[in-house]
């Protein structure tokens, strides 16, 4: 039987100068992004008529081209345009997930492992996807581990590192769990398997240091930002499994979800407290324009 592949929610995709419905067939079996892999995207989020630094997702998109060798097509500015375009075929009723795309058609001549800059091609995807994540999380310590630049291409947020993600969601979910808490290669915590991580105790707000084996995001850096206006103090730090057991408080951030509390730790049960609940508050009025946020 054939598989269905329609999208699983209302969808726009804008290739090629035009928009499309559904999932229109984009990538074949003899491009480069299919066998090979060089595929990198984006996400930002529409919800309540806003798009909450979608410019800076814009800008890393066209990084992430760089970092694997693709030669962006589109500036940061003409992405953000086709955004605001694509939103306007929806009813608004249901937040959206905004996702440009680079991949490549052809491996370079003389080595088809090697991507080919001038057969990039870019596509920007519109669907709908409900906000999710809030009510609290569950994680638990994965036995996987995040790759190191040396080892993987870390620079780029590029879909074949998310095979890895997936494997440890999948095996998390296999012990009852939501996601993951993951190490690097050393053994330190540096993020969960989809989405930064952060902890409190005794008042201060800590976070992995960003060690170029994780993608330290657009949110997790809005959210450390608004934090210390607030006047907490906020730390990146090299932090252990042992940290975040001990911890007050520990909660997520992510473009998809946002602010989310983490209510459970392996054998550990926590509570949404009060400084996850004013990192969203914070975000939130952020976002709606009801405060100023000074880069």
């Amino acid at each position: 039987m054939a598989v269905d592949t329609s999208p699983r929610s209302t969808t726009w995709t804008h290739v090629d100068g035009e928009w499309l419905p559904g999932n229109p067939p984009l990538i074949g079996p003899t491009s480069h992004a299919m066998w090979l892999g060089s595929t990198v995207f984006d996400g930002a989020r529409w919800f309540d008529g806003i798009a909450p630094d979608l410019d800076l997702h814009c800008q890393r998109i066209n990084r992430s081209a760089l970092a694997m060798g693709l030669k962006p097509v589109k500036s940061a500015e003409e992405i953000a345009a086709l955004a605001w375009e694509g939103v306007a075929k929806f009813d608004g009723a249901t937040p959206i997930y905004i996702k440009p795309m680079y991949w490549g058609e052809h491996g370079s001549p003389g080595s088809v492992v090697s991507v080919d800059a001038e057969s990039t091609r870019f596509a920007l995807c519109l669907f709908e996807a409900p906000m999710g994540g809030h009510g609290g999380t569950s994680l638990t310590v994965s036995p996987y581990r995040r790759p190191s630049p040396e080892t993987a291409m870390t620079e780029a947020k590029t879909g074949s590192l998310y095979p890895n993600s997936g494997r440890m969601i999948a095996e998390a979910r296999s012990r009852g769990f939501d996601n993951a808490l993951v190490r690097d290669l050393n053994g330190n915590v540096v993020e969960t398997a989809s989405s930064n991580v952060f902890l409190v105790r005794d008042g201060v707000v800590m976070t992995p240091a960003a060690n170029r084996t994780f993608l330290a995001g657009i949110t997790r850096a809005r959210v450390m930002h608004l934090l210390r206006k607030a006047g907490f103090d906020v730390v990146e730090a090299t932090l252990s499994v042992e940290d975040f057991l001990a911890a007050d408080e520990i909660f997520t951030t992510g473009n998809y979800s946002k602010v989310v509390g983490v209510i459970r730790l392996d054998d550990r049960n926590l509570q949404e407290g009060p400084v996850t609940r004013k990192a969203l508050d914070l975000y939130m009025d952020w976002a709606h324009g009801r405060t100023e946020s000074e880069e």
